[in-house]
């Protein structure tokens, strides 16, 4: 039987982001316990045990928020009328009307991939590039394949420039960084035949203007304008397409805002649908 730890290793060998909840605490009566835990991936599929339907469908909604914003979460469940728990940061408070009338609090971590760098080239600066690019936790991708790539850097100074630009292009790369003169850069951007929208990925002479003039300082500079265009510009990687993320209802009868999926209790009135958290909400519906 596959634990949540293996689960959670195999998607991090694999690059797929997801969150890690992990139960922290939990007020009887409730299903779940203190160490419960499961993974979240971007569909909004749980793998794991986090608590009943009604806290499950609110530890989906709030893992969702927290993995595309990339931040930690501490996610408190309370049963309708509890005396809530003040807002602080970091923190977020749900009320679950059909709550079993416990509370638990659910501590979502995303785990989101290292970007991945590709180096290009044999010289003193792509071993720079490579050495400076580990050390900032960048996976730095060897071989010729430049899919799921987030940047590649060609610092082959004249060899193999051309294929290697066009390849990245290919793979969906959305940055890469040609080390070469403003004169030469051009001459060899030139020659690839690239579009306007191709061009506008292509970044020559690579790196941030600090003057730098040594190897170390050459990768400083296009480590720098690589690390800009991630955190500032909202830069990728290329293989990383955002999952749509899954159609939220409000619950006719209880008033929970719960994710539609194929399994979610539905019911369609007069033309109209309906989802509801659970089955007993939906047996409960006087117009289903």
């Amino acid at each position: 039987m596959t634990t949540i730890a293996q689960r959670a290793r195999e998607l991090t060998d694999t690059r797929e982001p997801y969150v890690h909840a992990t139960v922290v605490r939990a007020q009887d009566p409730t299903s779940a316990r203190p160490g419960d835990d499961a993974v979240i991936r971007s569909d909004g599929t749980i793998e794991g045990f986090v608590g009943g339907v009604c806290a499950e469908s609110s530890v989906r909604a709030a893992a969702l928020d927290a993995l595309r914003d990339g931040t930690a979460l501490l996610l408190r469940v309370l049963p309708e009328g509890a005396v809530p728990f003040p807002e602080t940061p970091g923190a977020r408070v749900v009320v679950n009307p059909c709550h079993s009338g416990g509370a638990i609090e659910v501590f979502l971590r995303p785990m989101l991939p290292p970007p991945a760098l590709r180096v290009v080239g044999d010289t003193p600066i792509s071993a720079a590039v490579a050495t400076l690019a580990g050390f900032l936790d960048f996976d730095v991708v060897a071989g010729d394949d430049s899919t799921g790539c987030t940047a590649v850097v060609v610092a082959g100074l004249g060899k193999g420039e051309p294929a290697a630009i066009r390849a990245a292009l290919d793979d969906g790369v959305g940055f890469v960084a040609l080390v070469a003169s403003a004169r030469r850069g051009a001459a060899v951007l030139d020659e690839v035949g690239l579009t306007d929208a191709e061009r506008d990925r292509v970044h020559t002479p690579a790196g941030l203007d600090i003057g730098a003039r040594t190897p170390a300082e050459i990768a400083l500079a296009i480590m720098g304008e690589v690390v800009r265009a991630i955190r500032v510009d909202g830069l990728a990687p290329a293989s990383r397409v955002p999952a749509a993320r899954p159609q939220q209802a409000v619950d006719p009868v209880c008033g929970m805002t719960v994710l539609v999926g194929a399994e979610t209790p539905h019911a369609r009135v007069d033309g109209q649908d309906f989802w509801f958290c659970c089955a007993g909400c939906l047996a409960s519906y006087p117009a289903a």
